[in-house]
């Protein structure tokens, strides 16, 4: 499905929403959250991530980075931090967010029903930072390294 990106990645998240198309099959794995790269050029990298009821991400930006992602399936909250604190975004099946270099968030699903959605980043992943949020600022808890973490 690699083809020329076109400047919104949200657009590229679309159009991988079909788990049918993708080169691997979609699962669901407990403790932890699936995921897989569907697609990688020069341009930007696809994400698959499926979430079981209760699986979430920590606070976390994506390195430097811009990215975008589209719910799939099922709901998913995103919760970015603004004045401190956390404030949540419910994106059901169809929706997505775009986001910035310096985008911080954490994404749960606190549904019933499983959940999938598409992320897509440019540049490519090479490292993302976990964060706690203490008193309203955030702090550093971990930098991740693609090849190490994922």
């Amino acid at each position: 499905m690699t083809s020329t990106v076109p400047a919104d990645l949200l657009a590229v998240a679309a159009r991988w929403a079909d788990p049918d198309g993708w080169p691997v099959p979609l699962r669901f794995e407990a403790p932890q959250r699936w995921y897989a790269r569907l697609d990688a050029d020069d341009a930007h990298e696809v994400w698959a991530l499926s979430w079981l009821p209760g699986q979430g991400t920590d606070l976390h930006d994506h390195g430097g980075s811009a990215g975008a992602f589209r719910v799939v399936a099922g709901v998913l909250t995103e919760e970015t931090v603004s004045g401190g604190r956390l404030r949540p975004h419910r994106l059901a099946a169809g929706a997505g967010r775009r986001f910035g270099v310096r985008h911080v968030h954490r994404v749960t699903n606190h549904g019933d029903e499983p959940a999938v959605s598409v992320h897509v980043y440019r540049p490519a992943l090479t490292r993302m930072t976990r964060y706690h949020l203490d008193a309203g600022r955030l702090r550093v808890a971990e930098v991740a390294r693609a090849g190490v973490a994922w």
